[in-house]
């Protein structure tokens, strides 16, 4: 079962990688092309090389069109996505300047008590994210420029959300074997600790 947590988180984090990498080059390509479309609408440009300035411009150079609602729709998802192996790998920051001086058993059980409002908090959100996703289906709302519908949005950030949902329960119970057999499943948390 734990491969197979492990697996899933680690294939969420390359989905959320490769989206967060194209939202990267869109965003760098939609500012090179708007700084392009500035220059070659300067008056310098157009006094020395008018026709090259024109022809190139007639090609399209500029911003990408609805970039900003690519971005927006997608960012969601990438966060999402890199949930699942932040929970699993314990890589969530942590600040453990009162618990490092408590025992190992009751630092196990404030654990298993955190991971069990995270694992709750990440439901939530995934089950609000559905409910906005059917009211987004229903209503059939689309972005202004590309007019894509808003659910597509909602849809991707739910997928991320229930699989980070998943993987926040199999961690509670994981620490909840720990509590009760005092076997350690899962390893310490390796994240930023503070």
């Amino acid at each position: 079962m734990h491969r197979l947590a492990i697996g899933l988180a680690r294939g969420m984090a390359v989905l959320g990688g490769i989206v967060l990498s194209a939202l990267i080059l869109l965003t760098c390509v939609s500012v090179l092309g708007r700084l392009i479309n500035t220059i070659l609408h300067s008056g310098w440009i157009e006094a020395v090389a008018g026709d090259l300035a024109t022809t190139l411009l007639a090609t399209g150079i500029g911003p990408v069109a609805g970039d900003f609602e690519l971005v927006e729709a997608c960012i969601a998802f990438a966060i999402f996505a890199f949930m699942p192996l932040a929970q699993v790998s314990g890589g969530h920051a942590s600040v453990d300047i009162f618990t490092s001086g408590l025992s190992e058993r009751t630092n196990r059980v404030l654990t298993l008590i955190w991971e069990l409002l995270f694992a709750a908090v990440l439901i939530t959100i995934a089950w609000r994210l559905y409910a906005g996703m059917a009211a987004k289906m229903r209503y059939g709302e689309t972005t202004m420029l590309l007019q894509f519908p808003i659910w597509w949005a909602y849809g991707a950030s739910f997928f991320g959300a229930a699989v980070a949902a998943l993987i926040g329960v199999y961690v509670a119970i994981a620490r909840a074997l720990e509590v009760v057999t005092g076997r350690i499943i899962l390893q310490a948390a390796g994240g930023a600790g503070h």
